[in-house]
């Protein structure tokens, strides 16, 4: 049969292109932000370090507005244009996979991300414009989630260049540790970059992206041998479990038992309260 004259039904769902409608809101709202942000500064170019970007010398005097004011500043236009091309390449792959929910989510927690590792790590004088923190968390997340893709481009058009998606994520933490304990005065940008790495990682992982984790791993080993001892038989369970805690604590006492000894001798009173009589 001959597929290619064929008309499609008009019951057919008509494929359409994603809108990134969070995206390019997102864009644009940063961008109309970062003008209001010129303007201001041109008539009062102290306003950003002194009132809207971050600082605990801010947060001391109870300037709490400033978690939100600087979650969209950018430090200048360099700044601005290179955050923007970053979050719109791999903001329009990171909304179709996360969905717009995720991805709102996901930039939220980097700038927040960014914003307490800012006031953790910096010294009170140290000013932050918060908006790349939400930046690093969508590149991380990227990393996390597609970890072995190939980023080919080309560095200014004349040296061409394949990248590996992971290695961009590590880049990034790097380049925000050097940067961190080395310029630590004036209004800064890149404090916001581990915090909002940081907060990418743990949300995609949160969603199940990702390699897991140590603490994932370990987490996940304690609830399959709790599941174990879950359904041994009780005749089973005392002779594994229960006989060599009792010899321990004939020898060293009750108070060499550790906290997850002790919680295996809670069991056996549940696996005794569900025994047949």
């Amino acid at each position: 049969m001959r597929l290619s004259g064929r008309k499609a039904s008009s019951h057919a769902p008509r494929w359409t292109p994603p809108q990134r409608a969070l995206l390019l809101s997102l864009i644009g709202a940063n961008l109309l932000v970062f003008i209001s942000q010129l303007v201001i500064q041109a008539y009062q170019p102290t306003a950003v370090a002194q009132y809207l970007g971050l600082s605990y010398r801010g947060i001391d005097r109870a300037f709490a507005w400033q978690f939100l004011t600087a979650a969209f500043l950018h430090p200048g236009v360099l700044g601005f244009a290179a955050n923007m091309i970053v979050l719109y390449l791999v903001g329009r792959d990171l909304e179709t996979i996360l969905g717009e929910k995720h991805f709102c989510y996901l930039y939220l927690g980097g700038i927040l991300g960014g914003e307490l590792s800012h006031l953790f790590l910096m010294p009170a004088n140290a000013v932050l414009v918060a908006a790349p923190g939400g930046v690093a968390a969508m590149i991380v997340a990227y990393a996390t989630i597609l970890p072995e893709l190939g980023i080919a481009d080309s560095l200014f058009f004349f040296f061409p260049f394949k990248l590996k998606a992971k290695y961009l994520g590590y880049a990034l933490f790097v380049c925000g540790l050097v940067l961190t304990f080395w310029i630590r005065e004036g209004v800064v940008s890149h404090s916001a970059y581990l915090g909002g790495g940081a907060a990418g990682w743990f949300y995609a992982h949160l969603l199940g992206y990702g390699r897991p984790s140590m603490i994932q791993r370990l987490l996940r080993r304690r609830q399959r041998e709790r599941e174990r001892r879950r359904r041994m038989p009780l005749e089973e369970f005392i002779a594994e479990e229960i006989d060599p805690l009792l010899e321990k604590i004939s020898r060293n006492g009750l108070a060499s038992l550790s906290r997850s000894e002790r919680r295996i001798l809670a069991q056996v009173r549940e696996k005794i309260g569900q025994s047949p009589p």
